[in-house]
């Protein structure tokens, strides 16, 4: 059932409290995992993000609010969506969302 997410073209990691990465799928191994290089499972989240990406995280965890922006990278905008995971109101980690989008994105405004 969840097979639709391992196949997603977009990235998903979830990392636990600690910052240690318990999710992946198949696209952010490809986006995120250079040859040689461990895969993301167990890895800590941290040591990927620069110190003001750290912050934001850490403030993300503390305030359970989500941040979302956009990126150009290497020619292609994408769309980050980090939020905290919570179940039952229990803060349990993170979720990053890494979708690339167009440029010219359309907004429709619907009542």
């Amino acid at each position: 059932m969840m097979e639709w997410i391992e196949k997603l073209d977009g990235s998903v990691i979830v990392s636990d409290l600690n910052g240690k990465v318990i999710y992946a799928n198949e696209t952010a191994g490809r986006v995120f995992v250079k040859p040689g290089e461990p895969p993301l499972i167990g890895r800590d989240l941290m040591s990927c993000h620069n110190g003001n990406s750290k912050k934001i995280i850490g403030e993300i965890m503390e305030s359970r609010v989500k941040n979302v922006y956009t990126i150009e990278k290497k020619g292609r905008k994408k769309l980050i969506y980090q939020t905290p995971w919570i179940v039952d109101g229990e803060l349990k980690g993170l979720v990053e969302l890494s979708l690339e989008i167009p440029f010219n994105l359309p907004h429709f405004v619907r009542e």
